[in-house]
């Protein structure tokens, strides 16, 4: 590589790290404020905390990181043709691939850390952050719930106990559903116990007791029962295995899975998703080089580079999204998730390769602004 190259790819990397760390830390910061209830309403340590802010991250670092090639590029550009450096490095001769050969590299690197990260490393740290909130809902009900006091431990389910022995053993234990409101639950039980996994909570001896609509209530005894912790998480946890929880293998034959062969087009989609989502830093690297690496005159009118690389890649973005969106409602869709990368990237290399001086037309803009100065200069001559 050479030394003009090495320049690049250097300001370039460190402009991305510039960019990236910021926004990361932004969104970041917003998805674990989300969860952070579930940590202190439930009494648990800052290592719990801890613990599920840093799984939090390969969920963000996919969004955040081809935007940061977008603007990481568009401003070491930008920077370089106010410092005049395009312009001495075209008036020396130097071919084109000195400028976009170092950014397209650094983005297939992107490319490849990003689909790592979304095929492999995501779906993981998403399964281990059900592990993390089940045992931190299995804790509350083992450690946290202070003896003889009722406890709401999810929107119309509250939890008594009368004393907490060792190994998780709930002696006392009373449970009131009243999460739907038209078939209410209330459970007793002498004996309770929350299992390893933090899934289900095992009560013995004990009764349940159940008000139908017409206000009949019926009680059943019981030696042993179990109470589905699982429903506890579902919606803040995603205790339920999805599709994005799977890793590519999985997506790529999923076989006879039961969730798969009920709903294979949300399959379908996410996979789509899978296969494309990583090829978008290179592509967005493109369109921005398309757009700003050109030597400019700073006498020249436009629309800021950076302004316009960013708005391009974002309807880009927005529409790759929609699409992967609702794929699941209409599978038509899938061949735009598809075909979308393909384009752009076909697009893109035409307009990379195109000879110089074609990309360095006068706008549109100026030629009206020509073409009327030319008018009002016959107009002077005829009076």
């Amino acid at each position: 590589m050479k030394i003009l190259e090495r320049y690049i790819m250097a300001r370039t990397f460190r402009m991305v790290l510039a960019v990236l760390l910021p926004v990361m830390a932004i969104l970041w910061l917003t998805q674990v404020l989300g969860r952070i209830n579930l940590v202190t309403d439930n009494g648990q340590s800052a290592m719990s905390f801890l613990t599920l802010a840093t799984l939090i991250l390969p969920t963000v670092v996919p969004t955040v990181l081809p935007f940061a090639i977008v603007l990481a590029a568009a401003q070491t550009l930008t920077a370089m043709n106010n410092d005049s450096e395009l312009a001495v490095m075209d008036a020396g001769g130097a071919r084109r691939s000195i400028i976009y050969r170092p950014i397209l590299l650094l983005a297939a690197a992107m490319c490849v850390f990003s689909f790592s990260l979304i095929n492999y490393i995501e779906p993981a740290s998403r399964g281990e952050i059900r592990k993390v909130i089940a045992t931190v809902y299995a804790d509350l009900l083992s450690s946290v719930i202070e003896e003889k006091t009722f406890r709401e431990v999810d929107d119309g389910l509250y939890v008594q106990i009368s004393e907490r022995l060792s190994g998780r053993v709930l002696r006392g234990l009373f449970v009131a559903d009243y999460r739907d409101p038209a078939n209410p639950y209330i459970y007793y039980a002498q004996e309770g116990a929350v299992d390893s996994t933090g899934g289900q909570l095992i009560m013995k001896d004990g009764q349940v007791q159940r008000q139908d609509a017409a206000g009949n209530v019926s009680i059943i005894q019981f030696d042993s029962y179990s109470f589905d912790l699982s429903e506890l998480t579902k919606d803040r946890s995603q205790t339920g295995r999805r599709p994005s929880d799977r890793d590519l293998n999985f997506l790529l034959n999923p076989g006879n899975d039961p969730d798969y062969l009920r709903r294979p087009e949300v399959y379908r989609a996410e996979l789509a998703r899978r296969l494309t989502d990583w090829t978008l830093p290179f592509i967005y690297a493109l369109f921005t080089i398309v757009i700003v690496g050109d030597a400019r005159s700073h006498r020249e009118k436009r629309v800021p580079p950076m302004a316009s690389a960013f708005g391009l890649t974002l309807v880009l973005r927005l529409i790759s999204h929609f699409a992967a969106n609702e794929a699941e409602n209409t599978p038509a869709l899938i061949y735009l998730i598809y075909g979308l990368p393909v384009i752009c990237l076909v697009i893109g290399v035409v307009l990379l390769l195109r000879p110089h001086k074609l990309r360095t037309r006068p706008s549109w803009t100026q030629r009206l602004r020509e073409r009327s100065g030319r008018g009002d200069k016959a107009t002077g001559a005829a009076s």
